[in-house]
């Protein structure tokens, strides 16, 4: 969807290659030239040869030059789209894949102007109507949509009076049964006609429109009172039939996106075709060598679907995004007035909560995003900290709350399992799908191994942190087991112990509260710090370390002002709608899910790591996975590393806190297969981004690696209170 910009290794404008330190930098830019986005180009700087040299090499010697740097730039298409794609090369704030501006038409591809055409274009030649697609438009609604326009014209030519419209019916009957290749226009009436409109009284586009030109050469009846009592029976008896029926596959063909042209086509039919007067509607199937006769065309389409509507956007949203949002408002309704669970279970609202999550997540990141591009950085810090992981600090809270209320430690334990299940789909997951995505379509990836370096640091630390006072819980809590069985029937000899646990509630939890939650309370402090040291390191002292320049210059011919989708305000409305929604929806999903955790057989270990870590987080992944695409996997790992960051360094923090004002079960102190799952994905990870470039295999054994953690948590006995 972007014009191809030139070669970047091809400008003869590049840096001097006069000494090994500059032939050293040069190569380290090539190496890490891969951070193109949609919407920009990618070119050096053109600036002369005294100033191309990075400041890190007049700091060492010509013969010993490491980390030189050349910046990239990145041309966005106007200010604000240049200051979105610098905060994507921000740690910690939210990196987005959509413009967040209305792209300029002209700079668009064919395939994308076709997808928002308005099926009023007639092709030369538009090639063979007989496609997959349009067979299937036969199949689900061509076949029905036309027999039903024959049993509207039966009842059009009973009335008699109705008999032009009822002629329109039978045409229309032919065109939706097969309405490719075909087109209908709006015709004039020849001006031998008008004569018969004189003393027809008033006019409009459907009650007093132009003479019948189509059905007879005379006027209709005779008289304007038969002409307006047809159209009132075509409007009272036929058109609310056809108008229903059209607009029950235009939701239909929309719901399937694929299918889109075909709710356009039935819209445009119900809303223009069938509300103008019958002589003024021509349909007429084209042939190559005909010349279209004079008349605006209405309506022409050569193909049903169309694969590429995934792309489809609505006021830039994109349309799995607005096809969704019916669903938040079906959940809600169903889930507060349907409380006693009459019309459904606590299985289909839980369902329905869950997936309510998706677009709400998209439309606050969106608006994140269109905050952030548009204002400065203070304000665009202060947003996505505090909104950043709002998504799922609402869930964790609902269900804690839930949780104390009940006095049900499942609920602290499913918060646990999400929260280690988040950790490690971050950093196993998402990085490892879209390298195998991306490598499908580049045979190697390269990406920033110092940015990547940075947030490797910060998920050792932020993990060594948060299992802390696990693993001081191991060595001085006591082992306390439920029931033990001696195995020989000897006193001295083996016993056999099910469900135990450390204890550090003995002597009336001195462990604990002398111990252990001062500690948890110190680590609480240190990580967010920490957090704050990382942002101050890569926003401030070291900006460099991400290789990038934006600038806001315009492409070259073209000069058009940023029309942003969401203003300010509406972003921030749309923000605080969003999470308000989102409270509601977790707060319903945390309602119902106690009879799954209670009834089901899967380990609610499983039910937490998969289900409730995951679906929040497809929006982040489904960016992840485009970045990926355009050969960005610098930002498709930084995407998942930023969340697993912050999930130890915020989130965790965050719940602590809330625990010290609203006493819940939680207590920072995991079981030993978060533990180990969690410090084997950081070190796996690590172990993969060494080198800083990657391939599908190397992503395809991290996806593997997550699914045999899965399966050890699918197997997994449920904790312990459960």
């Amino acid at each position: 969807d972007v014009p191809k910009g030139p070669d970047p290794r091809g400008d003869s404008d590049g840096p001097r290659r006069g000494s090994l330190c500059d032939r050293h930098c040069a190569a380290i830019n090539n190496v890490q030239g891969d951070l193109g986005d949609l919407g920009c180009h990618l070119h050096r700087p053109r600036v002369p040869p005294a100033v191309s040299t990075p400041a890190c090499c007049q700091q060492h010697s010509e013969e010993v030059c490491e980390s030189c740097v050349v910046k990239t730039t990145l041309t966005a298409e106007n200010a604000v789209e240049a200051n979105k794609l610098s905060n994507n090369y921000k740690f910690g704030f939210k990196k987005w894949k959509s413009h967040v501006t209305a792209r300029p038409w002209e700079d668009r591809s064919e395939i994308v102007k076709e997808l928002y055409s308005d099926l009023n274009v007639i092709r030369g030649s538009g090639g063979s109507t007989l496609t997959c697609g349009n067979v299937l438009y036969l199949l689900l609604f061509g076949w029905w949509l036309s027999l039903l326009y024959v049993l509207v014209a039966a009842v059009m030519f009973v009335t008699v009076i109705g008999a032009p419209y009822g002629r329109l019916c039978w045409d229309l009957a032919g065109y939706f049964l097969w309405p490719f290749g075909k087109v209908i226009q709006k015709v004039e009436v020849p001006k031998s006609h008008q004569a018969c409109e004189a003393g027809a009284g008033e006019s409009s586009a459907l009650l007093g429109g132009p003479t019948p030109r189509r059905w007879r050469p005379q006027c209709w009846a005779g008289t304007g009172y038969w002409r307006r009592a047809g159209t009132a029976v075509w409007l009272c008896l036929a058109y609310p039939v056809l108008a229903l029926a059209h607009g029950l596959v235009c939701v239909t063909a929309w719901l399937l996106i694929i299918l889109i042209p075909v709710a356009k086509l039935s819209g445009r039919a119900a809303s223009c075709v069938l509300l103008l007067p019958p002589e003024r509607v021509l349909i007429r199937r084209l042939r190559m060598t005909e010349v279209p006769l004079e008349g605006e065309v209405i309506l022409c389409c050569y193909r049903a679907a169309n694969p590429y509507y995934y792309k489809y956007a609505v006021d830039g949203i994109n349309v799995f995004a607005v096809n969704l949002l019916p669903l938040v408002l079906v959940t809600l309704v169903l889930g507060y007035a349907d409380s006693p669970n009459h019309l459904t279970g606590s299985a289909i609202k839980f369902t329905l909560a869950l997936l309510s999550i998706m677009p709400l997540s998209y439309y606050i990141g969106m608006a994140i995003a269109s905050i952030s591009a548009q204002s400065n950085f203070a304000v665009g810090a202060v947003v996505n900290a505090t909104f950043g992981s709002i998504t799922e600090l609402t869930f964790y809270i609902t269900a804690l709350i839930k949780g104390s209320r009940e006095g049900n430690r499942c609920y602290a334990e499913v918060v646990k399992s999400a929260l280690t299940g988040t950790l490690v789909g971050c950093v196993l997951f998402v990085p490892g799908l879209c390298m195998v995505i991306g490598g499908i379509r580049h045979q190697e990836q390269r990406f920033n191994s110092r940015s990547a370096g940075v947030s490797s640091a910060l998920l050792f630390l932020s993990v060594g942190g948060v299992f802390a006072p696990t693993l001081f819980s191991k060595v001085y809590g006591k082992l306390v087991c439920g029931e033990c069985h001696n195995v020989t029937q000897n006193p001295l000899g083996h016993y056999l112990c099910h469900n135990c646990h450390f204890d550090l509630m003995d002597n009336n939890g001195t462990l604990y509260y002398s111990h252990v939650q001062p500690l948890v309370y110190t680590v609480s402090i240190l990580l967010p710090a920490a957090y704050l040291i990382g942002l101050f390191f890569t926003l401030k002292t070291h900006t460099h370390i991400y290789d990038i320049h934006i600038s806001d210059c315009h492409m070259p011919g073209h000069h058009h002002s940023a029309v942003v989708h969401w203003s300010r305000w509406r972003a921030l409305v749309i923000l605080l709608l969003s999470t308000l929604c989102m409270s509601a929806c977790a707060d319903l999903a945390t309602e119902h899910i106690s009879p799954i955790l209670t009834n089901s057989t899967i380990s609610q270990y499983f039910i937490g790591v998969t289900v409730l870590a995951m679906v929040p987080e497809l929006p982040e992944i489904v960016n992840g996975i485009q970045f990926a695409l355009q050969n960005n996997l610098s930002l498709s790992i930084e995407i998942g590393n930023c969340i697993a960051v912050q999930v130890c360094m915020l989130q965790i923090p965050i719940l602590v806190l809330f625990t010290i004002f609203y006493p819940t079960n939680f207590t920072l102190v995991f079981s030993d297969l978060h533990v180990y799952a969690s410090m084997f994905s950081v070190v796996l990870m690590n172990y993969i981004f060494m080198d800083g470039k990657c391939d599908y295999f190397q992503g395809t054994v991290l996806v593997m690696v997550y699914f045999i953690l899965l399966a050890v948590y699918f197997f997994a006995p449920s904790p312990s209170g459960c």
